[in-house]
């Protein structure tokens, strides 16, 4: 399944949003702006799903979906890039990338905070490869709703198969868990390579057997 999506015509917004305007709204420090001023060329406010522009109806955790177009400076772009983007817009939103002839789909998977409806929770950020610009979209996946449009979107981002009744957090969840233990994995193997006593290297090699059978069954 494509994450590049043929969003409908009636949900284009197509507004260029200011740098500053984002700052603003997430009380960005130095360092963040100059990322944004190295990093980033253009950000537009390219489609708003909403229920009076796609007709679904909002749902708390995505009363709208916003599309974020980036023209990038460089191929690559800091997380905390987008991370202070979806700080500053109180809605979940797909951020679309573009530099040179390539474009590359990403978001993160952003839900109400359960014990401060004010405030919103972001995963970390899946993404799909860079694609050719130009490569073919696919329609806009069926939901009833705007919060089962927005799980549809992140599938499609996820690089892990769900499970049976599986839960879009619960998934979200694994595939930190995967990332944390290759984290684990790839420091005990930097330990395995520098080790010089026997038993030791035993011990370590043991640790990382059990990683790599933990990783794979995460990844089932």
């Amino acid at each position: 399944m494509s994450a590049l999506i043929a969003y409908p015509k009636q949900a284009a917004f197509g507004r260029v949003l200011p740098k500053n305007k984002i700052y603003e709204h997430s009380r960005a420090n130095t360092r963040l702006k100059d990322l944004f001023v190295k990093q980033v060329e253009q950000i537009v406010w390219a489609f708003k799903l909403a229920p009076e522009t796609i007709h679904l109806p909002a749902r708390p955790g995505a009363p709208e979906i916003q599309v974020f177009s980036l023209q990038l400076k460089t191929l690559e772009l800091h997380r905390d890039v987008l991370r202070c983007i979806d700080g500053a817009i109180p809605f979940p939103i797909v951020f679309e990338l573009a530099f040179e002839d390539r474009t590359q789909v990403i978001a993160a998977y952003k839900r109400l905070n359960e014990s401060d409806a004010n405030r919103w929770v972001i995963s970390d950020y899946f993404a799909t490869d860079w694609l050719p610009v130009g490569s073919p979209r696919t329609a806009m996946p069926v939901a009833l709703h705007l919060g089962g449009l927005y799980e549809q979107l992140l599938y499609r981002l996820i690089p892990l198969p769900t499970r049976p009744q599986e839960t879009l957090a619960e998934l979200v969840a694994r595939v930190e868990q995967v990332q944390a233990k290759q984290r684990e994995l790839d420091k005990t193997t930097a330990r395995l390579a520098k080790e010089k006593q026997f038993n030791r290297k035993v011990e370590i090699n043991a640790a990382l057997h059990a990683l790599k059978n933990d990783i794979e069954v995460l990844n089932r």
